[in-house]
């Protein structure tokens, strides 16, 4: 990526965050809050950690899937409102998702 596509650079730093995401940790597996304690936590160290949800290879093919999806029923919508710039954009930038979903079938 040593030539700064702009598209390619956005369309991947969202689906960076759309994975960060889909692996945020379960509020319902944190603890019960504590009475007396500040701010509505538990006491001890580490007491109030959850663990990050762990995705697997089909998990993050979803994830993907639903971002391409979503750029393309976007992109039409800005198409029907004459947002053709707009459009082309969400549309360039689930082409790149699509490609990395391709690489991803291919191994």
């Amino acid at each position: 990526m040593k030539v700064r596509d702009k598209v390619a650079m956005e369309a991947l730093r969202s689906i960076i965050g759309a994975i960060d995401n889909a692996e945020a940790a379960d509020a319902g597996a944190a603890p019960a809050v504590e009475a007396g304690i500040i701010a509505g936590g538990v006491s001890g160290m580490g007491a109030g950690e959850v663990a990050r949800r762990e995705l697997t290879a089909a998990d993050l093919v979803a994830v993907l899937r639903n971002e391409a999806a979503e750029r393309r029923t976007d992109a039409g919508e800005y198409r029907t409102v004459g947002q053709i710039d707009a459009a082309s954009a969400l549309e360039a930038e689930a082409a790149v998702i699509e490609g990395v979903l391709a690489d991803c079938d291919t191994g």
